[in-house]
């Protein structure tokens, strides 16, 4: 790796004497799914903190249109939903995790449904008996790619993680023990390195009252995913890939960065940006047609559109080089104009912006970014390589997802995994000193004596190459010339002290990008949502994962 992301331990220079401290138990970083839910199993012991760098729905939960998987139908099975989750990890997920995750899901679920979650019900089953309470309708279940039958619960349609999250900040805003500041930004994570590197908190900047230190007893690192690392992304624009730079700087483990996965179907309309069009449209019967009308998934996968997404992703790029096109077509005619509009009312809503009637017109769709498979590795609990470090949501790589993420199963890692790190969280807090301290740090990083590079352009040409060459097809030559790239900026961008969150956000994707390239370079072969054009087969000496470590200004690859 290029030594200009191996020089610098923190991003800024600063000495821990000279600004402010705010002290609590545990330290939550992110107030998504993963964040809110390890929030709330802290605070039932523990005094919280959780800090998100913008406000609480600008998260992947809140855009997350797609629901949350669970066994809720006595046809269905929890070996059922392991053997899909298996089937679509390709060959490295996590058994056990895999298991442990899904056999929680229906409590998950119905736990979420107490608090307030308005899941989606099935037909009415008419007025109860005389003088009792009427029953409540089965809990709604709709079918994802990938999955062997209908097992996935959402909310008003195609808004489950709005819900999810308005439920989860609800609670966390009432509880006594959870406190959350807005516009935090995080710049870099604490470390004691005469404590084995423990994480004792995080350096943070608010636009108010500047740089502080947030000294804790324990830290979740719950910060969201790396979609914005691409041109073409369903993501929210504060989705620049911080956990992951943020945990190699401290020296925690990352793994399989190269795993990315592209939705297949987000609105394509050129000029705006781009607008999640749900899988669950097809999983309704909606069909992926070309320029000529013709359905051509049957040509890549016996599924059809409902095969993983991976497949369904280099299929809609594989066809549209072939017909020289920028875009395919969602036919969702068929499920009718007012199923469609009850079924998905904010999709059917997005379509009408742009003038497309749902009912007479074919949806255009492209694939993007979408979800970081990859990411701070953790054990069973949550528990990352640093000691005082847990991991949950899309920042972590739990082993569930292994090389492709089995639909609407991403919600449910976060908030089992949120639950576990809370809890296990504020359990260590309990056992350390009563009274917590803050051991002096000083950062004193050199001047910069090279040219200052235009942010927004090295932004935008990071997102514009990074979709070219790591993308949905990947080739060593490509990545080799990407690395390169990366490393050029890296040197007149990586060197310098900014003091806004736009400069840290472009040093965090650059980081973040080259651990991408990196693994992917590597990877000499086909797996699961990584694709090497080079490599088309996958090659059983790579059942395997990639990690790598920082330590002592080298880069550890295993």
């Amino acid at each position: 790796m290029d030594t200009p992301f191996l020089q610098r331990r923190y991003l800024l220079s600063f000495d821990s004497r000279r600004i402010g401290h705010i002290f609590t138990d545990v330290l939550v970083i992110g107030a998504g799914a993963g964040g809110l839910r390890a929030a709330l199993a802290a605070a039932e012991s523990a005094e919280v903190l959780v800090l998100t760098k913008g406000s609480p729905d600008q998260s992947n939960t809140y855009e997350a249109q797609g629901g949350i998987a669970a066994v809720m139908d006595p046809e269905d099975s929890v070996a059922a939903h392991v053997a899909d989750t298996i089937a679509c990890a390709a060959g490295i997920g996590n058994e056990q995790v895999i298991r442990h995750v899904i056999a929680a899901a229906p409590e998950t679920i119905r736990q979420m449904i107490d608090w307030g979650l308005p899941a989606d019900r099935a037909g009415d089953d008419g007025p109860g008996k005389r003088g009792e309470p009427k029953a409540q309708p089965p809990v709604a279940l709709g079918r994802e790619g990938g999955h062997s039958t209908a097992r996935v619960v959402h909310a008003h349609g195609d808004a489950t993680g709005k819900y999810l999250a308005e439920t989860l900040m609800a609670r966390a805003a009432d509880h006594p023990n959870v406190k959350i500041f807005d516009n935090c930004f995080v710049v870099d994570l604490l470390t004691d390195q005469a404590d084995a590197g423990a994480v004792t908190g995080a350096v943070t900047f608010h636009p108010r009252f500047g740089l502080q230190m947030i000294c804790a007893k324990q830290t979740i690192l719950a910060g969201g995913g790396a979609g914005m690392l691409w041109r073409e992304t369903t993501n929210p624009a504060n989705a620049t890939a911080d956990a992951a730079a943020l945990a190699f700087r401290a020296g925690a483990e990352i793994s399989d960065m190269e795993m990315m996965q592209f939705h297949p179907t987000t609105l394509y309309v050129a000029g705006s940006s781009r607008a999640l069009i749900s899988e669950a449209v097809r999983g309704e019967g909606a069909l992926l047609v070309d320029r000529d009308g013709r359905r051509f998934l049957g040509d890549y996968h016996e599924a059809g559109e409902l095969a993983p997404r991976d497949v369904v992703s280099r299929a809609i790029v594989a066809h549209m080089a072939e017909t020289h096109s920028t875009h395919v077509f969602l036919d969702a005619r068929r499920i009718g104009a007012d199923r469609f509009r009850k079924r998905f009312p904010h999709i059917h809503q997005l379509c009408a912006d742009f003038d497309i009637d749902v009912a007479r017109d074919l949806i255009p769709v492209h694939p993007a970014a979408h979800y970081m498979v990859g990411g701070v590795t953790t054990d069973a609990e949550g528990r990352t390589s640093l000691p005082g470090l847990w991991a949950c949501g899309e920042a972590a790589y739990t082993g569930l997802h292994g090389a492709n993420r089995l639909a609407s199963n991403s919600l449910l890692e976060a908030l089992v995994f949120g639950k576990s790190c809370g809890l296990g969280a504020a359990a260590v807090a309990a056992e350390q000193n009563a009274k917590l301290t803050a051991r002096r740090i000083v950062s004193a990083n050199p001047p910069s004596d090279r040219t200052e590079l235009d942010l927004t352009d090295i932004r935008n040409s990071l997102r514009s190459i990074m979709w070219r060459n790591a993308g949905i097809v990947r080739t060593g030559a490509r990545l080799a010339e990407t690395k390169e790239i990366i490393g050029f900026w890296g040197r007149y961008v990586m060197d310098k002290e900014f003091f806004d969150p736009a400069g840290w956000e472009v040093q965090n994707m650059l980081t973040a990008a080259l651990l991408v390239i990196e693994c992917a370079f590597r990877r000499t072969e086909t797996r699961g949502v990584h694709y090497r054009r080079d490599f088309p087969d996958t090659d059983p000496a790579w059942a395997r994962h990639q990690t790598v470590m920082r330590t002592d200004q080298q880069l550890i690859v295993k």
